[in-house]
């Protein structure tokens, strides 16, 4: 089965915020190298997929997921015809907008923004948000209407059988939230799909990795029509919707399958997702992320573009969002007419352990102490 587009052309697909001129690598190609290349990507390395775990190597980081994402998506569009670039780009830039610590962190980002005015926090659309304007210092990545659809609209953690795309453009600019999003390609709707391939066994394995799982077995419907392993579940989905893939009735599950991945997500969730250790998580980085918020906000609100005001604190975290206020500021004002989410970004941009050093630097008094030992010296309480 090879799969066509309902575009009259692909001009609209390949169309660009601000012109560019293309060339041999192909304009899915750049998209991929402009957001390899970019900052946001390389703070995936250390953002949270579901478990806070720096020190394992084993478990998932966000980077990793982007990457498996990717991968399952390009391997499902070249049998089907489709353009794999275009996946394999929208597959890698589909997360860039994720907060520190996962879907928690997610959630208590967007219970801070509600709190301040600004709406409701979703990935989805703070991954375009960061695509077209937070990423190359305000400027954006300069992505293709394609690329950019497809991270719009990955939505993987709504479960649905089938998607056909909608093969129309929309004004991007204007989409505000994720509910009811279709992508305009078969590429973006098989980028969904693999978003939901790519975590449902992942986040299993991880959790039984770490012992979360001690005595809980996978439904008998997922062991006998997915498979007992990541990988033998993946390849079980991954064949399920080339052969099932039509223009007819667009890209999904067969009814079967998709019976046992709603039984999967289902145990994921209530095993997993809602369990006692995410929920520890969660009082955690309430505490912490509220911290950072508040402290963010005091310095704002006390020395606005005032430099001196800033480094007077004596912390990196004081210095370093100075720099960054000073830099975007001009951008905020000049593309939004308002700096109200400055803040909001600047922390969802954050990764996980810079968010653990923020703590620090708040909290510890480290240059207060380096003030009485040039006075009184290191060991001034020795006898």
């Amino acid at each position: 089965m090879v799969l066509h587009n309902s575009f009259a052309d692909d001009n609209a697909l390949r169309s660009r915020v601000r012109p560019r001129n293309e060339d041999a690598r192909g304009p899915y190609y750049r998209d991929t190298t402009a957001i390899i290349h970019s900052s946001p990507f390389r703070r995936l390395k250390h953002k949270t997929q579901v478990f806070f775990a720096p020190s394992n190597d084993h478990i998932c980081t966000r980077m990793e997921h982007v990457l498996h994402v990717a991968s399952i998506a390009a391997a499902i569009c070249r049998p089907l015809g489709l353009d794999n670039e275009m996946a394999w780009a929208i597959g890698l830039g589909h997360d860039l907008g994720h907060t520190p610590f996962g879907h928690v962190g997610e959630r208590i980002i967007s219970k801070l923004s509600e709190e301040r005015g600004l709406g409701r926090f979703e990935h989805e659309v703070n991954s375009l948000r960061v695509v077209d304007f937070l990423s190359n210092n305000g400027n954006g990545l300069n992505l293709t209407y394609a690329v950019r659809d497809g991270i719009v609209c990955h939505n993987g953690e709504s479960l649905k059988r089938r998607i056909k795309p909608t093969g129309t453009v929309r004004d991007l600019k204007a989409v505000t939230e994720r509910e009811g999003l279709i992508p305009a390609t078969f590429e973006g709707a098989v980028v969904r799909f693999s978003d939901t391939i790519a975590y449902l066994g992942r986040d299993w394995e991880d959790a039984y990795r770490l012992g979360i799982l001690k005595g809980r077995e996978l439904p008998e419907i997922v062991k006998e029509r997915l498979g007992s392993s990541n990988g033998a579940i993946i390849n079980t989905l991954v064949t399920d919707i080339i052969n099932g893939a039509s223009e007819e009735d667009g890209i999904g599950f067969s009814h079967d399958i998709f019976e046992a991945v709603e039984v999967f997500s289902e145990f994921n969730y209530q095993y997993i997702y809602r369990s006692e250790i995410l929920n520890g998580y969660t009082r955690y980085f309430t505490r912490l992320l509220r911290l950072i918020a508040d402290y963010l906000e005091d310095l704002y609100e006390s020395y606005h573009l005032d430099e001196k005001g800033y480094l007077s604190e004596h912390n990196m975290l004081a210095a370093g969002f100075y720099n960054h206020i000073a830099e975007m500021y001009p951008k905020y004002i000049e593309k939004e007419g308002s700096d109200r989410k400055m803040i909001i970004d600047y922390i969802a941009g954050m990764t996980d352990n810079f968010c653990l050093d923020c703590a620090n630097e708040i909290l510890k008094p480290d240059h207060l102490n380096e003030e009485l030992e040039s006075i009184t010296g290191r060991w001034f309480d020795a006898r």
